[in-house]
């Protein structure tokens, strides 16, 4: 694990000090050069902007590929018709109903709060969205009428139906589903390899976005960005320690303060790692050894939990919309505020547990929405750190949800979960053996 954590905060603190640097160049060039017409020309709208331009384009270039693959070997995991039926229908109906609310609590209190400022943005930031479609435009538009074209077009409510369905089949056409489902796993591990080269570049573009706004945008900026960052932070601490203790209790009667104590090693690795899939050993053990779930039921919901259930995620997603609307000065409609809540609901299937991909899906539910991707690089820069908080919020609801399904289908050890020493020795024992597997 100690191995696991240095690489991760490594690439937090580069990120951090990106950030840190590129504010400190424009600033400087902007306070020693004022109003230089080289500056403007071949480092502001030169270098800057190429290096910029070319880190947020990788993040659009992976979204319909990541999108698709990685939902439809989500829903392939669903092969077994009974549990597809029962424990699979209640599983993912959870994971989409704490989603729902994780992006409902983050667009209202954003609203309320109005973290953005729209005086950020100078001449050449300005952006004019088009005309937003109605409710019934959306809803019509949901399901593809040529699926190649929603893909070149980066249609992704579509595709994600799309995905769905076509996951769906695959899962039910026996041997040939099978070799094909086989591909698209193998077609994630390579996706998940693209992600990670492209967040090797993160320190080198997040220097280029926040040195280009350091010399076009002024001193207010950074604070509204701080505002933003308290805002999504008091968000997922809020939906970890009250909105989830609330629906357990609701769910299944159980004690929420014994949860969360047993939860604490869990959350703190999934902070340390930013990752939910490497989190996952870990996460499984407790659930079965310390909260006494049955493994027939973690082996299942935890894993496509994984996949699916990112409301920690959407909570960034949610803050992130609204902030940037604001930025820009654009009105968002009730309708807009809907395609948002659906959208990202939705998309949090195709959301792989992998650090930064919360921002891939971000350009998503801003292109679906009509607001400039390019409002990205306002929160890029505090994201990392983001990124490790809801983390530690994603794999709390994957466990929620599997101790009330466990506990609603009678596959639950009361007794355990009750037992402050139980498991204790065995996740250590995980623990180690996921230190050994990693170093």
């Amino acid at each position: 694990m100690a191995a696991t954590q240095s690489y991760k905060l490594g690439l937090t603190a580069k990120i951090l000090i990106g950030m840190g640097a590129g504010i400190l160049f424009g600033l400087l060039l902007r306070n020693l050069f004022p109003g230089s017409e080289f500056i403007q020309n071949y480092i502001t709208d030169g270098f800057l902007h190429v290096i910029g331009t070319i880190f947020i384009s990788s993040l659009k270039m992976l979204v319909v590929p990541l999108v698709f693959i990685s939902l439809v070997c989500g829903t392939c995991s669903l092969s077994d018709p009974a549990k597809l039926g029962r424990l699979g229908g209640k599983t993912i109906a959870f994971y989409l109903f704490t989603t729902a609310i994780a992006l409902s609590l983050a667009i209202l209190t954003a609203v309320l709060i109005h973290p953005g400022n729209a005086s950020m943005v100078t001449e050449n930031m300005q952006y004019s969205a088009g005309d937003a479609p109605s409710l019934a435009e959306v809803l019509i538009g949901i399901v593809p009428t040529n699926p190649m074209k929603a893909m070149s077009e980066g249609n992704m409510l579509q595709i994600i139906i799309f995905a769905v369905i076509f996951g769906f089949a695959i899962s039910h056409v026996g041997s040939k589903g099978k070799r094909v489902a086989a591909l698209f796993e193998d077609l994630n591990e390579v996706i998940m390899r693209v992600v990670t080269l492209i967040m090797l570049l993160a320190p080198y573009g997040v220097f280029a976005l926040m040195g280009k706004l350091a010399l076009t945008l002024g001193l207010e900026t950074f604070g509204s960005v701080v505002k933003y960052f308290f805002v999504v932070l008091t968000v997922l601490f809020v939906h970890a320690f009250l909105v989830y203790p609330l629906l357990l209790k609701l769910f299944s009667g159980l004690s929420p303060l014994t949860f969360i104590r047993k939860m604490r090693d869990v959350q703190l690795f999934a902070f340390s790692t930013a990752s939910s899939n490497a989190t996952l050993p870990v996460t499984i053990e407790t659930a079965e050894h310390r909260l006494g779930v049955d493994n027939k039921i973690a082996a299942f919901t935890l894993p496509l939990g994984a996949t699916i259930n990112m409301d920690g995620t959407a909570i960034m997603q949610g803050v992130a919309t609204v902030f940037i609307a604001q930025v820009f000065g654009i009105e968002l409609t009730i309708t807009d505020y809907i395609a948002v809540v659906v959208t990202a609901t939705l998309a949090s299937i195709g959301t792989a547990g992998v650090p930064g991909v919360g921002l891939i899906m971000l350009a998503m539910v801003l292109n679906q929405v009509g607001l400039p991707v390019e409002g990205i690089a306002l929160i890029i820069g505090v994201d990392r750190l983001l990124d490790m908080v809801r983390t530690a919020v994603n794999v709390t609801g994957d466990t929620v949800a599997t101790v009330i399904i466990a506990k609603s289908e009678g596959e639950f050890n009361e007794a355990t979960f009750m037992d402050p020493k139980a498991g204790k020795a065995t996740l250590e024992e995980a623990a180690a053996d996921l230190t050994g597997n990693k170093g």
